[in-house]
C-alpha cells in the first residue's frame, strides 16, 4: 500500500511538472488554441488532450538534438511525436510562436519548412518539398496564415504574411500578403491588402475559375433569349 501511495505521489508529480512547464514554455500555442478553437475549454484540457501541443512539444526537443547536430536522437524523438499524435515535423524545421495545429492527423512539415508566429495549420496539411535537390526545398509560411485541412503547400516558395491558403488547395507559386487561394493549382482570390478574416468562414470562399464559368453561363443563357427574341 505504501508503495502504490508512494507511485501515485510520484506520477502526480510528474505530471503536475508536465503542466506546469506546458503552461510556461507554451503560453503562445496554448492561447492560440483557446483563441482559434470553439471547442477548447479549459487550459488542463489543452495541455492534456491537445496533440498539436504534443507535437509541438517533441519537436522544441528533438530541435535541441538537432542543433547539437545530435541527428539522430532528434529524428527518434521526432519519429516518436509522429506515433503519439499522428504529425510529423521535422526537427530542422523553424517554427515561429503560436503555432496551432487544429485536430493535427496526418500533418507533415518538412525539413527545412520555415512557419511564421501565429499560424494555423488543419489536419492532413502538407509543407513539402518537390525534387532530391539538397537545402531550401520546403515553404516559408509568413506570420498570422491559415492553411485549410489537406492543403499542399509545396517546394521553395513564400506564403505572404495574412494569406489564407483553402482546403485542399495545391500551391507551388509565391503567395503574396493578404491573399485568399483556393483551387489545384492554387489560384489568388482575393490581395486587396487587408487582413484575412479572422471568423475562419471557410465555407465563403470564391473561386475565379467557378466564377468565370458561371460569368460566360450567364452570357451565354443572355445571348439565347437575345436571339430567340429577335
Amino acid at each position: 500500500m505504501p508503495f502504490i501511495l508512494s507511485l501515485l505521489l510520484l506520477v502526480c508529480g510528474a505530471l503536475s511538472a508536465v503542466f506546469a512547464a506546458s503552461a510556461l514554455f507554451f503560453r503562445d500555442e496554448i492561447n492560440a488554441a483557446r483563441s482559434k478553437d470553439p471547442a477548447a475549454r479549459s487550459l488542463l484540457e489543452i495541455v492534456i488532450l491537445y496533440q498539436g501541443l504534443h507535437a509541438l512539444l517533441c519537436y522544441r526537443v528533438a530541435r535541441v538534438f538537432f542543433r547539437l547536430k545530435l541527428y539522430l536522437a532528434a529524428r527518434l524523438v521526432s519519429q516518436f511525436g509522429r506515433q503519439w499524435t499522428g504529425i510529423e515535423i521535422h526537427p530542422g524545421a523553424v517554427i515561429g510562436r503560436g503555432l496551432f495545429i487544429d485536430h493535427g492527423m496526418g500533418v507533415v512539415i518538412g525539413e527545412t519548412a520555415v512557419v511564421g508566429n501565429n499560424v494555423l495549420l488543419y489536419q492532413g496539411v502538407t509543407l513539402g518539398g518537390t525534387g532530391i535537390r539538397k537545402g531550401k526545398r520546403h515553404p516559408t509560411v509568413g506570420d498570422n496564415v491559415v492553411i485549410g485541412a489537406g492543403a499542399k503547400v509545396l517546394g521553395d516558395i513564400k506564403i505572404g504574411d495574412n494569406s489564407y491558403i483553402g482546403a485542399n488547395a495545391v500551391v507551388i507559386k509565391d503567395v503574396p500578403p493578404n491573399s485568399t487561394v483556393v483551387g489545384v493549382p492554387g489560384r489568388i482570390t482575393r490581395q486587396d491588402g487587408k487582413k484575412i478574416d479572422v471568423s475562419l468562414d471557410h465555407i465563403h470562399i470564391l473561386d475565379p475559375l467557378v466564377e468565370s464559368i458561371e460569368a460566360l453561363q450567364k452570357r451565354i443563357e443572355q445571348l439565347e433569349k437575345d436571339r430567340k427574341t429577335n
